[in-house]
């Protein structure tokens, strides 16, 4: 009879759920209430609280007192609800925040969104009963939906049911549909973003069970979710981060390149490795040292996170040694300890593991399991107890010098749904399942306020390949795991960063080279692969070690070409650098898909091959061997091979002959694109030589670039006005060219007073009858016309005052 009547209970308040209206009251009384900014509607089965954080987007979270409050891991802890525009009518309550507003029928629980006047979509149903959450939503037909983070589907997720469970996918190539880091978000072709703050492991379904419906379901957690829109895709993502958070900026050296493999097993190892970058004059910023570190073998030690003597005898001498050659040291570290390792019984000692749900209440024995590495216990990085442990692990690492953080397996890799969680902020119990997802956010949230904690002018460096949507505000770099060492899985990389990086997660990245497998070494897929990544966030080849990941160690060809390309890329710097500065203020990614130039061309939205790397570049990798042409679809206006110059019109499919030493790398007509000299690596780096190339056309008559420049390590200083932009502005018409050079910022300590510029003008066709300067001619020996390559180049010293040069 318990049963029976439980079950008929689920279905009447499912039934409540979807149709019933008693909750509201007709005629003059108000059917809502607000408390603070919140837009209160209640009914027989809880309440349902609208909210507006920031502009143009609208909360909806229905909250039950009989169930557990879980907090939001999505949204910043600083946010505060802020006034809405509540309007009641005889059919309907409509709430309006900026150019978003939400009209909620009386007949009902549908929700329509709109943006102004403009239709956006509509909630149609929520069911809440045990173990499933689900909201359902309304599509148009001819919309196109990204996001739920990596997936290898293409860039319209449309038809297709995707699981929300972060899981590891070795070796995967051109099709997965989970992956380490799964995320509950979509963002429309119609300029709308849904999140769903919901850690719990659910799916996303978005037209696969029915045609016009996306359903978000989960198996508990936090029954909320919110509808953000704007203008344009940049202001829709804005709006997005800016309740979620945006990514604080990475230290300079973390663009740099990185010497990685699984992994270095030894001290000496290491230095050698170090050595070889010098001798072949390959500049290197960093070296990461995956588990061998604390254990001579892959089983049975991990856990340990303590220096393994045999092999690393004297560890704090070798990172200081390092560092005096401007190179940071970054460790692995993972969530589980092993009951082999040295710190199991401390673990136990001090409860700092996730307690095994099946036993009786108050019984402090942690969950054990198998997985791949040995029996194990999970760290609880939401307990007080499991935090302060991790973080005095890392405090230790920082004394010795180490500079940043490797968190590897934070899916978590295993995770049983009966391993029990405390979250201590909120004195709650959860299972596995329900919090699985944000188990890597809380584990770098740790290892981030850790860190400022230790060094608080200190940026932090957190690599990490699973979390939760919000992740960036912690300073997370994801990567697309373990990837194949193949074409297959170069193929999908664009797609997987791109999917990312629209959903706030700008940094995520690949082990370039390709991680697992592979018995022969490759050389073109390798050098079509790093290729690539000069124009990725992150520069970090990677990989199992039978094949070497570094080009150190390949033939001279090999390291000759792409000698060439990790310069361009530390060459490339301040224009990185400020792609980093727009998305740490605006949310901006640094790769961008196609579709950002025009919205109106849905065939914009499938482009998963080419991409645009901030304003000034579009990309396309290489995929395949033997490539001598490369197709590329051009967006409007005109275009310039960035190897050789030559002029494209835009709106047209072109072919782009390549060789093995070219990439498919154009530039937009009327870019500036600042650049430095090369250096071993970033310790030595400096703008006060500055290379400014600008791509004059007559199709572009007003141009401008903001570049940004810091001291590249010191925390906060955006909040801090601790920099400066450099302006650069042109106006071209009539045969006359105007460039305009301003400064502006507080500055910094170590700003250059003045600045020598290489001012390189290209598509100029021919010599000027004259160059102002101040107001001056310039003398000839500071101009150099280059008649062949049509080439202008101008040199001078800026003293950061405001100047014009005018080109006749």
């Amino acid at each position: 009879m318990n049963l029976k009547f439980r079950a008929l209970m689920t279905i009447f308040l499912v039934a409540m759920l979807i149709s019933s209206c008693e909750q509201f009251t007709a005629g003059q009384q108000k059917s809502y209430r607000v408390e603070g900014n919140t837009v209160i509607l209640p009914t027989r089965f809880g309440e349902i609280h609208y909210s507006a954080f920031t502009n143009s987007s609208i909360e909806v979270h229905l909250i039950k007192e009989s169930d557990k409050q879980f907090p939001s891991f999505a949204k910043q802890s600083s946010l505060r609800a802020r006034p809405v525009d509540v309007q009641e009518h005889n059919e309907n309550i409509t709430i309006k925040n900026g150019s978003l507003s939400a009209v909620i029928s009386k007949k009902g629980y549908s929700v329509a969104f709109y943006r102004d006047s403009d239709y956006l979509v509509s909630q149609k149903s929520i069911v809440i009963q045990p173990k499933q959450i689900r909201f359902d939503f309304k599509l148009d037909n001819t919309e196109k939906i990204l996001g739920g983070g990596e997936r290898v589907l293409g860039m319209n997720r449309r038809g297709h049911r995707m699981p929300l469970y972060n899981r590891a996918h070795y070796g995967y190539t051109t099709e997965s549909n989970q992956m380490y880091y799964s995320l509950p978000y979509v963002l429309s072709s119609k300029k709308y973003s849904v999140l769903f703050d919901n850690s719990a492991s659910g799916f996303l379904d978005i037209g696969k069970t029915e045609e016009e419906t996306m359903s978000f379901e989960a198996v508990g957690g936090r029954n909320s979710y919110i509808v953000f829109t704007g203008d344009n895709y940049q202001q829709l993502i804005n709006n997005y981060v800016d309740v979620t958070g945006k990514q604080p900026l990475p230290p300079r050296w973390a663009f740099g390149n990185f010497a990685s493999r699984f992994g270095y097993k030894s001290q000496q190892q290491v230095i050698d490795t170090i050595s070889q970058f010098e001798t072949d004059d390959i500049p290197v910023d960093s070296i990461i040292l995956d588990l061998y570190w604390f254990g001579n073998d892959i089983k049975g030690f991990m856990g340990n996170l303590a220096w393994d003597k045999q092999t690393f005898p004297n560890p704090v001498k070798m990172i200081a040694d390092l560092k005096k050659r401007g190179i940071k040291t970054i460790l692995v570290t993972e969530p589980f300890i092993l009951s082999s390792s040295d710190r199991w019984q401390q673990a136990i000692e001090q409860s700092i593991l996730v307690k095994d749900a099946l036993l009786e209440e108050g019984n402090e024995s942690p969950k054990r399991f198998d997985f791949y590495f040995g029996n194990t216990g999970l760290i609880d990085v939401f307990d007080d107890k499991g935090k302060y442990w991790f973080a005095n692990i890392y405090s230790e690492l920082k004394q010795q010098g180490v500079a940043g953080v490797w968190g590897d397996l934070g899916e978590p890799e295993v995770h049983p749904d009966d391993s029990l969680h405390f979250l201590s902020e909120q004195k709650i119990f959860a299972r596995g399942d329900e919090v699985h997802n944000a188990y890597g956010h809380q584990w770098a949230k740790l290892v981030f306020e850790n860190q400022l904690k230790d060094s608080p002018k200190e940026r932090p460096f957190i690599m990490m390949r699973s979390g939760f949507a919000g992740s960036q505000r912690f300073g997370m770099i994801p990567w697309t795991g373990d990837v194949s060492r193949s074409w297959d899985g170069l193929k999908p990389q664009v797609e997987l960063s791109l999917q990312m990086g629209i959903s706030g997660l700008a940094y995520t990245h690949s082990d370039l080279g390709g991680f697992a497998g592979g018995e022969v070494f490759d050389k073109e897929m390798y050098i079509r692969w790093l290729q690539y990544g000069v124009f990725q966030p992150v520069y970090r080849p990677h990989a199992q070690d039978n094949i070497a990941p570094e080009p150190v160690f390949h033939d001279q060809q090999t390291k000759d070409i792409l000698r060439n390309y990790i310069k361009l890329r530390y060459q490339l710097l301040p224009y990185l650098y400020s792609m980093a500065y727009q998305n740490s203020t605006t949310g901006m990614p640094l790769m961008r898909p196609l579709f950002f130039e025009d919205e109106t061309n849905m065939d914009r939205f499938d482009n998963k091959s080419s991409y645009l790397w901030g304003d000034a570049f579009l990309v396309t990798p290489i995929v395949d061997a033997g490539v001598e042409k490369q197709a590329v679809e051009l967006p409007r206006g005109v275009w310039f091979d960035y190897w050789n110059d030559r002029r494209y019109q835009g709106e047209q499919s072109i072919e782009v002959p390549v060789s093995l030493q070219t990439l498919p790398v154009l530039v937009r007509a009327g870019s500036f694109i600042p650049m430095v000299n090369s250096v071993n690596n970033t310790e030595d780096y400096t703008s006060k030589t500055l290379s400014l190339h600008y791509y004059a056309d007559s199709s572009v008559q007003q141009s401008f670039y903001t570049m940004y420049e810091d001291d590249g390590k010191t925390f906060d200083t955006i909040a801090n006005k601790q920099y400066e932009l450099l302006e650069f502005a042109a106006s071209y018409k009539g045969g006359k060219l105007q460039l305009g050079f301003k400064r502006k910022g507080d500055g910094y300590d170590s700003m250059p007073a003045e600045r020598k510029i290489n001012l390189v003008v290209h598509n100029w066709h021919q010599e000027p009858k004259s160059i102002f300067y101040l107001d001056k001619l310039l003398s000839t020996n500071q101009v150099h016309y280059d008649q062949l390559n049509k080439k202008l180049t101008i040199d001078f010293e800026w003293n950061h005052k405001n100047i014009e040069i005018e080109l006749h």
